[in-house]
């Protein structure tokens, strides 16, 4: 009686079993597919940029020295103010140099003086050395006289010259314009005393200079890729500089690439490339430590994928999700250069017409297939319609 009743209760099980089977297989074939959004590749040119660190430097510096000996009188010039070139700044005591001008220009008169009698002396020798009224000795003797005169006035106009310079320098003016650091001297202070004493320092600061170091390895790695086609060369003068300021943000002003050095520091192994940017607010001040990034050539087939194509396996090399033409996802590890207009540039990996993930990255999983949804809604609402 038991087994009678056990036979349909077995058959029962069995039956239902097979049924949630079937159904659960059948779920798992409809299960729908990951939307992804898609990017088709295109190479064109692309600027290839070095971010480059440096320090801030003035194109002009000029440390205002005494170059006479004497005792300062007034200070003219406000301290950390920009200045003009000509400006008076200090004033020494001028009244040694007065007189040494007044003495000069006494022994001037005097020579002329002098001169004057020589020269007639010997017009009138040379009048009676023709009627044999004296000797040609004397009237050689007439001569070089007025020529030792002529001498001893070309020295006293020398020392003449010589004593305005003095006086002139006993006022202290501006060599270049800038901006003016604080005196190094006060007013009673005796200057140029044996040595040209330092009084301040002038710094010119719009325009300024970025010098930046890059490897020469980095270096011989562009002339190469230029050399063999792949990169060209931005033109003279024509190389932009973008400054990145110290809380990342980027300086409003562009600047541009004056030259590289042409000698290698022995010690680093790195060249110094100077830059330039305007200054007009004084943003950038000399010593300052910058990062600069800088456009050094130009790939005319460049490629280059959204930041947000890239993803990083564990030990951090770069991927992207690469679809082929039955929609199956696979991965595909890229090397990466520079970032422009928040895009990284791919030196290795991919080439136009490839088509890779940029949007529901964490859906697609490698070796399964994906839907590419091309709806104008952003894909989390398109996922759930």
């Amino acid at each position: 009686m038991s087994k009678n009743l056990f036979a349909p209760f077995c058959l029962l099980a069995l039956t239902l079993a097979l049924g949630a089977c079937g159904k659960s297989a059948s779920d798992a074939a409809e299960a729908p597919l990951a939307k992804v959004r898609i990017e088709t590749l295109e190479a064109k040119p692309l600027s290839i940029t070095s971010e480059l660190s440096g320090r801030i430097a003035a194109p002009r510096i000029a440390e205002v020295r005494a170059r006479v000996a004497g005792v300062v009188l007034q200070r003219v010039f406000k301290e950390g103010h920009d200045v003009k070139q000509g400006d008076v700044l200090f004033r020494i005591d001028p009244a040694p140099f007065k007189a040494d001008l007044d003495s000069a220009q006494a022994s001037l008169r005097k020579a002329e003086a002098n001169a004057f009698q020589a020269r007639l002396q010997e017009q009138r020798y040379s009048q009676l050395v023709e009627g044999n009224a004296i000797s040609g000795q004397e009237y050689d003797n007439a001569r070089a006289a007025a020529r030792q005169t002529a001498a001893d006035v070309a020295a006293n106009q020398a020392a003449v010259q010589r004593a305005k310079l003095n006086l002139g320098y006993a006022t202290v003016t501006a060599p270049i314009s800038g901006r003016i650091g604080r005196a190094l001297v006060t007013e009673g202070a005796l200057v140029g005393q044996n040595e040209a004493t330092p009084m301040a320092l002038i710094q010119q600061l719009d325009p300024i200079h970025a010098d930046l170091t890059q490897s020469t390895r980095e270096l011989n790695d562009l002339r190469r890729a230029f050399r063999a086609g792949y990169l060209k060369q931005v033109g003279q003068d024509q190389a932009k500089a973008t400054l990145i300021q110290d809380d990342g943000s980027l300086y409003p002003l562009p600047g541009k690439l004056l030259f590289a050095e042409i000698s290698v520091d022995p010690g680093t192994g790195q060249i110094i490339l100077r830059s330039e940017f305007p200054n007009p607010d004084l943003d950038l001040l000399p010593g300052s430590f910058i990062r600069v990034r800088l456009e050094q050539a130009v790939d005319q087939q460049g490629i280059s994928v959204p930041q947000r194509a890239i993803t990083r396996d564990s030990a951090g090399i770069p991927m992207v999700l690469l679809l082929d033409a039955e929609q199956t996802v696979s991965l595909q590890p890229v090397e990466l250069g520079s970032v422009v207009n928040d895009r990284w540039v791919v030196t290795r990996g991919l080439k136009a017409g490839d088509r890779i993930v940029v949007e529901g990255l964490q859906h697609a999983r490698p070796g399964e297939k994906v839907q590419v949804d091309d709806s104008p809604a952003p894909l989390a609402q398109a996922s759930g319609q």
